[in-house]
């Protein structure tokens, strides 16, 4: 299940973080959700389409929540490589 590896690797969460994070270099997987509103996501994947970074997409904002061990939705979800 991919939502296994939101939990086992270093994170940022949420659509600001994920986008510093990316602007950083520091970003090699992104998770969006869904039923996020586009608006939202879609300046994400475009960037991520740009820089070669993979983008999965998950069903829900609550299951990415979830899967990143905080008890709210997130809209996104960065993997970062370790320091």
């Amino acid at each position: 299940m991919p939502l296994r590896e939101i939990r086992d690797h270093a994170k940022v969460i949420g659509t600001k973080q994920v986008n510093k994070a990316i602007a950083k270099g520091q970003v090699y997987k992104v998770y969006l959700a869904r039923d996020a509103e586009s608006h939202i996501t879609e300046p994400i994947r475009q960037l991520c389409h740009q820089k070669g970074i993979d983008v999965v997409m998950v069903d829900t904002m609550e299951s990415l929540g979830k899967a990143s061990g905080i008890e709210v939705g997130a809209a996104a979800v960065a993997l970062v490589h370790s320091q």
